[in-house]
């Protein structure tokens, strides 16, 4: 009897996953744990190794196609055996279990409800869920191909493309350039699926959120001071003490006294804001071939030994390709330090569905004016000295947050690294 390859279930809140390539063809032998394919949650890529050995021998979901947990992927056996005919079609959906909610079946539907009409509720996972919010769908619209009814992540994809292809065109809008193939001297670069999910949430949240980008500048001295006076104790400690952790801690202490920022929109009936009450902080990774953000889970609560220990695990984890499923998943709030690169200034784009992002500029030693006075008017008691100098870029979604609120949040995490303690350690 031929073995199923199955998608996995990686991690609690993950129930989906894209099928990223097949690492073998079918007719080709595969040994036992053996890498067989790689999948994709979110940016994460994961090798599923083989559960038996044999032949490859049907591929039921090819690359680029999202499916649910425990959906059959395809078939590893004998070269002479045969794929189970149910496999022949589409691909085998994974069974229900006793505590998932099963549609009923159209001749089990209450009177006054179209029977031909599924439900679509027999289970909506956590993305369809928040894709629903986004874009402010009424689920009930929406037709499942999943077991019973089902909803899943492509259904509502193509809904939301056939509602863009059914909206008037307003006639001032001139029609986009149609895709041009390559030429003799150009070269088409296909996507990988950690691209091509950037791209897509990208130009999702543009399309979802109004982004407001504020800019203030923070004399880093302080924060400088301390880094020089701790770096080797926290070295003896195994620890690498780089600027972001002091990023974190003073992001945390700002979103505890903002706490709209550290919050998310919610479309729909009933619509409104939603406010988090625990402080995730994602914090950007840069890879070869995307960006990946780690969340650091309770930022608030940890030490700032606490943070630099999480910031390198999670940076050396995501640079190894050895983050756990999950570890993107549920941030309230994201740092992107594109400082690191040499950037002065950048407005970075929204990590959807949080309130806004907080962008950090290099940090470089410029001239800068000390006074004595609060006169905007040059006098005696101006002073120009040399100071280490950041410029914090906060990009925040217009529906939730005003320019009072977001200034004020960016001004708090100015004041504590500008006033950060030498002695704390």
């Amino acid at each position: 009897m031929p073995t199923p390859v199955k998608m996995p279930q990686l991690g609690e809140s993950v129930v989906e996953g894209t099928v990223a390539r097949w690492l073998k063809a079918p007719g080709e032998p595969v040994a036992r744990l053996e890498p067989l394919l790689e999948i994709t949650t979110d940016k994460i890529d994961t090798e599923v190794p083989a559960p038996a050995e044999g032949v490859l021998l049907a591929v039921q979901v090819p690359a680029g196609q999202t499916v649910a947990a425990g959906t059959i992927l395809g078939y590893i056996g004998a070269p002479d055996e045969k794929v189970p005919e149910q496999a022949a079609g589409d691909p085998a959906r994974p069974e229900p279990s006793a505590s998932v909610e099963v549609a009923s079946s159209p001749g089990d539907a209450p009177p006054g409800r179209p029977a031909e009409k599924p439900s679509g509720r027999a289970f909506i996972s956590p993305v369809v869920a928040r894709m629903a919010d986004e874009h402010g769908l009424d689920l009930a619209e929406i037709p499942g191909s999943g077991l019973g009814g089902r909803i899943t992540k492509q259904d509502v994809l193509r809904f939301l493309a056939a509602r863009r292809a059914a909206a008037p065109v307003s006639p001032a809008m001139p029609a986009g350039p149609s895709p041009l193939p390559p030429q003799a001297d150009e070269v088409l670069m296909p996507l990988t699926a950690m691209r091509r999910a950037i791209a897509r949430h990208m130009v999702q949240s543009k399309q979802t959120s109004p982004h407001v980008t504020t800019i203030f500048e923070a004399d880093m001295t302080a924060v400088v001071r301390h880094r020089e006076a701790h770096r080797a104790q926290y070295a003896a400690r195994g620890l690498r003490l780089t600027f972001t952790p002091y990023f974190v801690a003073a992001a945390a202490r700002a979103l505890k006294a903002v706490p709209e920022v550290n919050a998310r929109f919610q479309e729909g009936d009933p619509g409104g804001i939603i406010l988090c009450r625990r402080v995730h902080i994602g914090v950007a990774v840069a890879l070869d071939d995307g960006l990946i953000v780690p969340v650091i889970r309770d930022a608030d609560e940890k030490s700032l030994q606490g943070l630099a220990r999480a910031v390198a695990e999670l940076a050396d984890q995501a640079r190894a390709g050895t983050l756990p499923p999950d570890a993107t998943r549920g941030g309230t709030f994201t740092i992107t330090n594109h400082g690191v690169s040499g950037s002065l200034i950048g407005t970075p784009i929204i990590n959807q569905p949080q309130a806004g992002i907080l962008g950090i500029g290099a940090i470089v030693k410029r001239p800068v004016v000390r006074s004595g006075n609060d006169s905007l008017l040059p006098s005696a008691d101006d002073a120009i000295v040399i100071r280490p100098m950041c410029y914090l870029s906060f990009t925040f979604d217009h529906r939730i947050l005003d320019g009072a609120q977001a200034d004020r949040f960016v001004a708090i995490i100015k004041e504590t690294l500008e006033e950060w303690p030498l002695e704390l350690a």
